[in-house]
C-alpha cells in the first residue's frame, strides 16, 4: 500500500489574536509555505489556525471570514488535496469552509471522546450530529478525519485507545488520527500496533513528532503521517503549548533528510 505524507500550513495569528501581523503578511507567509511545499514530495496539505491562542471551541465571525478568504486564495494556487481544521473543534465551520472553497477533507479533533482541553473547558461532541450536518449542507463528498483521544487534552471518559477507534469507525469517520499526549511526545508503538491489528485495513494517520528516526517505525502500521513542527529551524522546549514560533522558517536540510527516507528507503510510489 502506498503511504501518504501530509504537510501543514499553520496560519499566523489571525485578527484580534496576540501577535496578529496584519492580513497581507499572513497571506504572503501562507503562500510562501505553499510554494515551498509544492517543491517537495507530498500528497496533501492541512491548514489550521494553530496560533490563535487561546484556542476557542467555536470561531468568532471575523475569524471565520478571514479563514475562508485565506483558504480560498490557497485553493486557487494548488491542485494538491487540501483539508482544514478550525481549532479547537468547530466542525461546522470546517465543513462549511471546505464546502465553499472546494477542500476535500476536514479534521475534527473531538468526535467520539469526552475531553477537557488544556485551556480548561470540556468538549463532548455527538458524532451523529456531525454526520447529519455534513449531509444537510450536501457535503458528503468531503471526508472527515477524526482524532481519537486527541493530544493537548485530558480524556474524561477513560477507556482503551482501541475502544475510541472502534466507536469512531462505527460512527462513520473516514480516517483515524492518532496523536498521543503532546506535540513533542513519541507515539506508543504498542498502542499503534494494537489499533492496527484490531481495525484491519481501516486508514490510520500518525500525528505526533514524526522524525527521520521514527518515521519508518510508525508507517509500518499507519497509512499516513502529518509532519510540520519538526521541520522548523529551532530546537523545541517541552511544555510550551506551541513548541515552535509562527515566525520560524522551514529547515530545508530537515526536509531533505525526511523526504529521502520516505521516498527512497521505505515508500514506493508509481
Amino acid at each position: 500500500k502506498e503511504k501518504l505524507l501530509i504537510w501543514m500550513i499553520h496560519f499566523s495569528p489571525l485578527i484580534w489574536f496576540e501577535g496578529y501581523p496584519w492580513q497581507d503578511y499572513i497571506i504572503n507567509q501562507a503562500l510562501e509555505n505553499l510554494h515551498n511545499i509544492e517543491n517537495w514530495w507530498i500528497d496533501a496539505i492541512l491548514i489550521e489556525n494553530n496560533y490563535d491562542l487561546p484556542h476557542t471551541k467555536y470561531l468568532d465571525t471575523e475569524i471565520i471570514v478571514q479563514m475562508t478568504y485565506i483558504a480560498q486564495i490557497l485553493r486557487k494556487q494548488t491542485n494538491l488535496p487540501m483539508w482544514i481544521c478550525c481549532l479547537w473543534n468547530d466542525w461546522k465551520t470546517s465543513l462549511s469552509i471546505a464546502k465553499i472553497v472546494w477542500l476535500q477533507f476536514v479534521r475534527i479533533p473531538v468526535f467520539v471522546d469526552h475531553i477537557k482541553t488544556h485551556y480548561g473547558y470540556e468538549i463532548k461532541e455527538n458524532p451523529q450530529e456531525i454526520i447529519n450536518f455534513r449531509k444537510k449542507i450536501w457535503a458528503e463528498n468531503i471526508k472527515i478525519f477524526t482524532d481519537i483521544q486527541v493530544k493537548h487534552s485530558q480524556l474524561l471518559n477513560q477507556r482503551p485507545l482501541i475502544q475510541s477507534a472502534t466507536d469512531a469507525i462505527n460512527s462513520w469517520t473516514d480516517w483515524l488520527i492518532i496523536t498521543w499526549n503532546w506535540t513533542w511526545d513519541f507515539p506508543d508503538y504498542w498502542d499503534l500496533k494494537n489499533v492496527r491489528e484490531k481495525v484491519w485495513d481501516f486508514p490510520i494517520i500518525i500525528w505526533s513528532w514524526t522524525t527521520p528516526e521514527n518515521i519508518q517505525q510508525w508507517l509500518k502500521y499507519a497509512d499516513a503521517t502529518i509532519i510540520w513542527t519538526y521541520l522548523k529551524t529551532s530546537f523545541h522546549t517541552k511544555h510550551d503549548i506551541n513548541i515552535k514560533s509562527w515566525e520560524e522558517k522551514i529547515d530545508i536540510e530537515k526536509v531533505k533528510k525526511i523526504i529521502s527516507i520516505i521516498k527512497y528507503k521505505f515508500i514506493k510510489k508509481s
